[in-house]
């Protein structure tokens, strides 16, 4: 059963579409293929979570577009929220 969700398949994040506890199975799809890991924290309903994991420094995307930079190192399976991701404005001179 799909209780997570990917808009783009260049996504670092699911979003969690019911509430899933810390060792649960997240089950999404992307690209018609069905993937799934494991919670490595509880993670909120319409919280994101790392579908890989992230490097410290590296912009995170949700929906297609960057969401900020990881303050820390992520793993696959964290809640990826403001605890971990530091907000980046983009450079929108042209």
């Amino acid at each position: 059963m799909l209780n997570a969700m990917i808009i783009d398949f260049k996504d670092d994040v699911a979003v969690a579409i019911e509430p899933i506890k810390k060792g649960d199975t997240v089950t999404y799809v992307v690209n018609s293929e069905e993937k799934s890991l494991t919670a490595l924290q509880d993670i909120i309903i319409y919280h994101k979570l790392a579908v890989r994991d992230i490097a410290k420094g590296t912009p995170i995307r949700k929906y297609g577009e960057h969401i900020g930079i990881a303050s820390c190192d992520i793993k696959a399976g964290e809640h990826v929220h403001v605890h971990n991701v530091a907000s980046h404005r983009e450079d929108l001179e042209v």
